[in-house]
């Protein structure tokens, strides 16, 4: 028996197969001449048509799009010189120590061209048989693509094979590229000399996306086509209610409010797809709500849900001990937080009035949950009442726990308020 499958769960199924399709993501890319997949795939592409040697760095924070650039640049270089490119891989978290990544550079030689690969073999004997695969794929009109993820991890120690492999480059009849990646800017300056003056020089920086090209990127990702398989009405109507959101004041503000945390593609492939799965499976549209929702879920905090289920008395434990900050005194403890509890109890005659052995297990559920802790180690054959303790939450934190707080008497709210605005 075929169940059949409802619209809204196709449409889902199409975006979020687009979201986690690296080479969709990036293919937008492939139109311009400006971006780094056309700059990297020219100086590779460089390598088979002048026959040269050629290195370069691409720098940026981790999650920009560097190794989806790399990915799709070789994926269209094999499509377009299928017997003409070989690629090996290293990572410097593996392969940082020079021997071991001699002897992968080997292997993955042997492998590509199905030759033996020696376990037993020396690092010098690996290094000779690197040259002489050089060579011999030089003369064969044979590029060899060496790719290096965490570059500046190889650029640590004596760099041996980065000398080596730069080193080797240097002959005429090779035909290589090295293409470093790193999360470092400053890559190239940990270079030794011996290295730096073989090396070519050319850096492609990956920067955070503008607002202009994230709000292309959503379109891109987001807005169905025509040739999706799914109903021309469905379509249609889908994609005028996503661009009239795009233009809506609180979406833009929700996408400000991301960027600001993280600008990077996977920060905001991340929130796409978290949106996708908040869908209304009934209309089958992407509604606003579905977006501030996974804002939400993306800022949620530990501490933040540890704050939303205290008690009143623990609440005032915490204002307590934000005034004794605000008031800057610099060291305090139980003792003092219960003066100043007693000082608020006192001026506004509440009725939320505990004993301090009541209040002291509420302290010690504080301290058991790491809200708050003990300023040092050194009181540690004091009493707990008189050891200097710290608050672990900001003043945000604390302020939106007790506005979600339903219990939260209002002269709490008002007198954290006061303080905050004195």
């Amino acid at each position: 028996m075929v169940v059949a499958v409802s619209v809204p769960s196709q449409a889902q199924a199409v975006l979020r197969g687009r979201l986690c399709d690296p080479a969709f993501v990036h293919s937008a890319l492939r139109s311009s001449s400006d971006t780094n997949y056309s700059k990297l795939k020219y100086l590779v592409a460089s390598s088979f048509s002048e026959a040269c040697n050629n290195s370069v760095l691409l720098l940026g924070p981790r999650g920009c799009g560097k190794a989806a650039v790399v990915d799709m640049v070789l994926d269209d270089l094999k499509k377009e010189h299928p017997d003409a490119i070989s690629v090996i891989r290293l990572n410097g978290m593996l392969h940082n120590d020079d021997n071991c990544a001699m002897k992968e550079i080997a292997r993955q030689l042997c492998l590509e061209h199905q030759l033996s690969f020696s376990k037993m073999a020396s690092s010098d004997d690996n290094t000779e048989f690197m040259i002489d695969m050089l060579r011999e794929c030089g003369l064969a009109h044979k590029t060899i693509l060496f790719v290096l993820e965490e570059f500046d991890l190889f650029a640590q120690g004596k760099q041996r094979l980065l000398y080596s492999l730069l080193d080797a480059m240097q002959s005429l009849t090779s035909q290589a590229v090295v293409i470093g990646v790193s999360c470092r800017l400053d890559a190239d300056q940990l270079l030794e000399k011996r290295v730096r003056s073989r090396f070519s020089h050319r850096k492609l920086l990956f920067i955070s996306p503008s607002l202009d090209d994230i709000q292309r990127l959503l379109e891109h990702l987001l807005i169905l086509a025509k040739d999706s398989g799914l109903p021309a009405k469905y379509i249609t109507d889908y994609n005028s209610r996503l661009t009239s959101i795009f233009s809506d004041k609180k979406f833009k503000g929700c996408l400000n409010y991301l960027m600001d945390a993280d600008a990077t593609t996977s920060n905001i492939l991340r929130f796409l797809f978290r949106a996708v799965s908040y869908m209304d499976m009934e209309s089958g549209f992407l509604p606003i709500e579905s977006f501030l929702k996974a804002l939400s879920s993306m800022q949620r905090q530990p501490k933040m849900d540890s704050l939303q289920d205290l008690s009143i008395l623990e609440l005032y434990i915490l204002v307590c001990m934000h005034r004794l900050e605000d008031k800057e005194q610099s060291s305090y403890n139980f003792t003092s937080i219960m003066k100043e509890y007693r000082s608020i109890q006192d001026a506004y005659k509440t009725s939320d009035k505990y004993a301090s052995t009541v209040c002291f297990r509420a302290f010690e559920h504080l301290l058991d949950r790491e809200l708050i802790s003990f300023g040092d180690n050194r009181g540690r054959n004091q009493a707990l009442e008189y050891r200097p303790v710290k608050l672990l939450i900001s003043s945000r934190e604390l302020a939106q726990s007790l506005k979600l707080n339903t219990t939260c008497p209002a002269v709490l709210q008002k007198l954290f308020d006061r303080e905050r605005y004195m």
